[in-house]
């Protein structure tokens, strides 16, 4: 089993537990996707974790899946599920890179505290561009440790050794907004909470015309 799953999988009843850091701002960042969400929208989010956002936004939308890798993450993302009355939500455990979804078939993909924990992040945006409709958006908050801790870039390969830690991509904002414009996005909205300056929320939409 790849060790990133399996230390999630290790974790997710004590990471089900764990309160967010910073509700104020989460609930910011909830509200700015709501704004962007119809009642007829197809969403994808993945890295789900124990699916407390898709719980949140279902609601909103016509068809909301969830996916994760952790098979125990998603366990937890059913049990709430199961307490509710959504019925346009599903959660799934994939990887991105096993999603089926055909190209420009989504309208909006939500990939939150995730990027900086894939192996290649590049390719993930390019993926998500491929499979977004033209005029949809990727929403997306990530830990850019770039901006403040690039010594991490060192220490990181020894903790996912004594596994301690998953395997951490180290970037700055400037580089995922390289990454994002190179896939062909355009930044719609960012915000760097001033309490967290490594975190980086940001919704970006595939213009309706491939540049």
């Amino acid at each position: 089993m790849d060790y990133s799953m399996n230390f999630w999988d290790r974790i997710a009843k004590r990471y089900a537990k764990k309160p967010v850091s910073d509700e104020t701002t989460y609930q910011k960042k909830l509200a700015v996707t709501q704004s962007y969400l119809k009642s007829d929208t197809k969403v994808l989010e993945f890295g789900c974790g124990t699916g407390s956002t898709a719980l949140v936004l279902a609601p909103h939308v016509n068809d909301y899946e969830a996916i994760d890798v952790s098979a125990n993450m998603i366990a937890i993302a059913r049990d709430k599920l199961a307490e509710t009355a959504i019925d346009n939500l599903t959660f799934k455990q994939a990887a991105l890179e096993e999603y089926p979804a055909h190209d420009s078939s989504l309208d909006a993909v939500l990939g939150h505290s995730i990027l900086h924990l894939l192996n290649d992040p590049d390719d993930a945006i390019r993926r998500v561009y491929r499979m977004l409709k033209p005029g949809g958006i990727f929403v997306s908050s990530t830990a850019c440790i770039g901006d403040g801790m690039r010594f991490f870039r060192l220490i990181a390969p020894l903790g996912k050794w004594l596994r301690l830690i998953p395997m951490v991509k180290v970037f700055s904002r400037k580089d995922l907004e390289t990454s994002l414009q190179a896939a062909g996005f355009r930044i719609d909205y960012s915000l760097v909470p001033e309490n967290s300056p490594m975190s980086v929320f940001l919704i970006a939409v595939k213009p309706h015309e491939d540049p």
